[in-house]
């Protein structure tokens, strides 16, 4: 096994220094001083270099060869028990990876790295300033780079697709707009019931359904989670519903006593401090350098609970899935979530399934009443919970309810593919976004930090990404399905405030296997069959039904 001997070491390479480019970005995002940027971008895209030169060597191909024949890997299906080994897997997805990585030149990707770095900054300044401008030019040279992109991995139908392979496998553009219309289709009469019809009334401008419900390419868009510091009511998006966040929500509540609370929280569900730890960015995110050392960030603001609890939550989730990943896949590209979308539905179950739930509550308001005594004094279990579960189209896709938040998701995919064909000009992007809000979700933002600046991904280079939220919601609810056949008293251990169980079985189940399998492959493995809306829409049938006593 010389070969694979040899090919584990040079990944380990790729590895490491795909681990030191993290570390520096995430520094970037939390304690860097401003006018470190350029420098900062000149590292990021020096190792950005040096990581694909080395991965895409073609020593790096030669024994990729050459350990399938030590495994006979090309022979293993994935019926095989051989498929699962770790060897053969570290092979097939290694292979998958270079493939792919060969096709983009080096000078892109370096370039892709310095303008994502750059653009960083450039958007957190423009989103403080509100000003769209400040960023475009920066966003442009960022998708230009991005269809360069598209273009060297080459595509049969839509130039999404390749760039959402990156962070999907196996799914295509076309599929996507499918699964949205059929979402779109089932959401719109459940959102206007849960919402009294607000958007047939008059009440909320536009309509939800402002879509085809057919999954058609429009001929054009038309337009001629960051640190939010608006008024979190909704005031600041001129029609808006006149509350966003309904008493007790919008309280003041200690900012340190927030952190104290979320950080209590996530080490009983079973973040290793040890092995990780939590810091502040303007948007939320996890970063790991290994296993062994795994980064939260989350953001706390003291007149809206929800932006700092439930953002520590998620990213707890994050958090987890990186601590939980087996020992013997470390420096390897094994060493990572099987898809984006796996990885949200790991966030969202904790964030939502477990952290939004009765149970949950019934076992942590009590608490949370402790920490926060003069703006919950008057409040119950019961209307706390309401509280956090309302529905209302909002502004914020970071803060949206989950019955309308799958919503926001459709704005993004919608409108990066009429960026990257060429329908929607940059320039044009800021109407485009309020015109999409208007369509989708009936709410138009009246600045630029509320609307099209509010998320980082763009400025980071990650086009083709939204979609796996949407994907993460759903196969969260599939996993969560599963669980209670396997943990029939999964409710009663979460409202004594017991994790173990629930975590055991992630872990067991999904959690070790990092990359091994694809998202369909797991999915089945588990025992959920294929990718499916109705188990999430079931719940939130179920759990809204009961919530506004309406058949839904």
């Amino acid at each position: 096994m010389r070969a694979l001997e040899d090919l584990r070491e040079r990944l380990g390479v790729v590895a490491d220094l795909d681990a030191a480019a993290a570390v520096l970005g995430w520094d970037q995002e939390t304690y860097m001083p401003p006018g470190a940027i350029e420098a900062r971008a000149a590292q990021l895209t020096t190792l950005a270099r040096l990581s694909h030169e080395t991965f895409t060597d073609e020593k790096i191909g030669r024994l990729l060869d050459a350990a399938a024949t030590e495994l006979d890997a090309d022979s293993f299906g994935s019926d095989d028990p051989a498929f699962d080994s770790d060897d053969a897997s570290l092979v097939r997805v290694a292979t998958r990876d270079w493939e792919r990585a060969t096709k983009i030149p080096a000078d892109l990707v370096a370039r892709l790295a310095h303008a994502a770095s750059m653009g960083q900054q450039a958007w957190q300044r423009a989103r403080q300033a509100s000003d769209f401008s400040a960023f475009e030019d920066h966003l442009r040279t960022i998708l230009e780079l991005t269809r360069d992109k598209a273009e060297a991995l080459g595509y049969d139908d839509r130039i999404y697709d390749p760039l959402l392979a990156e962070f999907e496998p196996g799914i295509s553009t076309g599929e996507i707009e499918l699964l949205f219309a059929t979402l779109r289709q089932e959401l719109v009469p459940i959102v206007e019931a849960l919402t009294d019809g607000a958007a047939d009334k008059g009440e909320i401008p536009g309509r939800l359904d402002g879509s085809p419900d057919k999954a058609e390419r429009p001929d054009r868009v038309d337009g001629s989670e960051h640190d939010d510091d608006s008024d979190r009511a909704g005031a600041s998006g001129s029609t808006a519903p006149p509350q966003i966040a309904p008493p007790p929500l919008d309280r003041v509540f200690d900012a340190a006593a927030q952190w104290d609370f979320g950080v209590a929280v996530i080490e009983d569900f079973g973040f290793d401090f040890e092995h990780g730890r939590q810091d502040r960015s303007a948007h939320p995110f996890t970063t790991a350098f290994s296993a062994a050392d795994v980064r939260l960030t989350t953001r706390i603001h003291e007149d809206f609970l929800p932006a700092g609890l439930f953002g520590t939550l998620h990213e707890c989730g994050h958090g987890l899935y990186e601590q939980g990943f087996a020992p013997e896949l470390a420096r390897t590209p094994l060493a990572d979530g099987a898809s984006l979308g796996v990885h949200e539905s790991q966030s969202r179950l904790w964030e939502i399934l477990v952290g939004r739930s009765r149970p949950f509550w019934a076992h942590y308001f009590p608490r949370l009443r402790d920490s926060f005594p003069e703006s919950l004094d008057d409040i119950d279990t019961d209307a706390f919970y309401r509280a956090i579960n309302t529905v209302r189209p909002s502004l914020i896709r970071v803060e949206a309810d989950e019955v309308t938040y799958n919503f926001h998701i459709m704005v993004r995919f919608e409108l990066e593919n009429a960026l990257l064909e060429g329908r929607v000009a940059v320039g044009d992007l800021p109407a485009a976004w309020n015109d999409a809000m208007e369509r989708y979700l009936g709410i138009v933002p009246d600045s630029d930090a509320d609307g099209v600046l509010q998320d980082i991904h763009w400025s980071m280079g990650a086009i083709g990404y939204f979609p796996t939220y949407t994907l993460g919601n759903l196969m969260s609810a599939q996993i969560f399905a599963r669980l209670r056949q396997d943990i029939p008293d999964l409710d009663e251990q979460i409202a004594a405030g017991r994790f173990d169980e629930l975590l055991a079985w992630l872990r067991h189940n999904i959690h070790r296997h990092g990359r091994k399998f694809t998202a369909p492959e797991l999915l089945e493995r588990i025992g959920c069959g294929p990718l499916s809306a109705e188990p999430w829409l079931e719940h939130i049938r179920g759990k809204y039904g009961e919530l506004s006593g309406k058949s839904l």
